[in-house]
Order: structure tokens, then sequence, then C-alpha cells
């Protein structure tokens, strides 16, 4: 499926731009990134959109988790990945634009449990599913207040929690129920499947009336019509 394309691009542009705001060093590519040291913010469009890094910990909004609760988390991320990935291959008689934003919730999730899974063992600092995600998009917004906290600027994203986002943005707006489509296409099937029926079954039966009325005719009688049905012809 090429759809799948997006997925993988996504996952590759969400890694690079994270390992070249965190830095680290691979040894087998003999590759060293310096990156950016935590808390450190770049301008890029004055103070309204800034490059910050930082690291989430637990889940959306930096709410925290911790010990069982963040490997939970991490393997729920694992589920929910093969599950998009399952649903994304067997709908493959869907529209374009939702195997597209299943495509893109898929390559944002994975890249997330990219790093909540192998970041820890990566940079040292946590065992397997423990680790950290990444984030650095840092921009202004109104301010606003959920789970009890007030922000004054727009909660620090990464490319992957865009992807999610702009997938499931897609799937509220084009998503419709195929139950119901396919329901209201038998409908329209059996309707024309009865019309026709109700035709063949009066035209049989104008033929069995013919037929009916013509065995109950005299042999003059059927000389008549048969004289009248030339005439008929003939003019």
């Amino acid at each position: 499926m090429r759809v799948l394309f997006v997925s993988l691009f996504i996952v590759i542009a969400d890694q690079l731009s994270k390992f070249f705001i965190k830095g680290g060093t691979i040894p087998l590519l003999n590759l060293h990134v310096t990156g950016m040291s935590y808390g450190e913010s770049i301008n890029v469009i004055g103070d309204f959109f800034k490059l910050t890094f930082v690291e989430n910990p637990g889940i959306a909004f930096g709410i925290d988790v911790d010990g069982v609760s963040k490997l939970l988390l991490s393997l729920f991320t694992l589920l929910a990945s093969i599950g998009v990935f399952y649903y994304l291959w067997k709908s493959k008689e869907q529209k374009l634009i939702i195997r597209l934003a299943l495509a893109c919730i898929l390559g944002g999730a994975i890249g997330n449990l990219i790093d909540r899974t192998f970041y820890g063992l990566f940079y040292g600092y946590a065992p397997l599913f423990y680790g950290k995600v990444v984030d650095f998009f840092n921009m202004d917004f109104f301010d606003f207040t959920i789970f009890g906290k007030t922000y004054d600027r727009f909660p620090i994203f990464n490319i992957a929690d865009s992807s999610v986002t702009i997938g499931v943005t897609l799937l509220l707006i084009f998503h419709r129920t195929p139950a119901v489509e396919t329901k209201e296409g038998e409908s329209e099937t059996i309707d024309i499947t009865l019309n026709n029926n109700l035709i063949i079954s009066e035209e049989n039966n104008e033929s069995n009336n013919l037929e009916t009325t013509n065995s109950s005719l005299s042999e003059d009688d059927k000389s008549n019509v048969e004289n009248y049905k030339r005439e008929e012809i003939q003019n």
C-alpha cells in the first residue's frame, strides 16, 4: 500500500528532527551531533515561533506518568500502532483521504513510540519502554487551562504530534459510516431487482393472456385475427 510511504516519511522526518535537536552519536555512521542544551530556545519567527528543546516524560500537555503507568503507556502506544496498521491494511477500499489520515496517525504514533521505547537505552538514562519524548516546536497561543494547569503558550510539540493531530482532524471531517452506505446500496439494488421482476412478470402475464385468448377462439375467428394483423402490418 503506497500510503504507508507517508507513514515512513513521517517517522524518518520525526526522528531526524529529534536527533538534530537532542544531539547524539551514531558510531556505525561515525556521526556526532551536538544538539541543543535542555531548555534552550532559538527564535524562528520572533517570539511567536521558537525551537525549544524539552522532553516529555508522560503524555500530552506534559502530564507526567511514572513507574508502571509509564510502562503501560508505552505498551498501549505499541498496541495502538499495531491496531491502526491493521485497520489501514483492511481499509484498501476506503477513500484515499481516509487512508492518508490513518497513515498520518500511524506515522505519528510510531515516531513517539520510538522515543518512549528506545531513547532511554540509546541515551543511557532509562530502561526499555521508559524513554522520554523529545519536543521542540514552541508556539505562542492564547492563554488556556487544561487538567488544572494554565498555559500562556501552546504546549511544546513535535512532528509526530502534528501528524497525529492532522490525521484525527481529517477523519473527523471526511469519515462516513461504511455500514450506512452499504445498506443504502443494498436497498437500491433490491428496488431495481424488484422492479425488473415486476416488469418481467407483467410481460409474461400479457403473453399468457394472449395465448389463452387465442386458444379460446374458433378457427374462423383465428383466421380473421390473422387477416387483421396482416392488414395492420401492410398499412
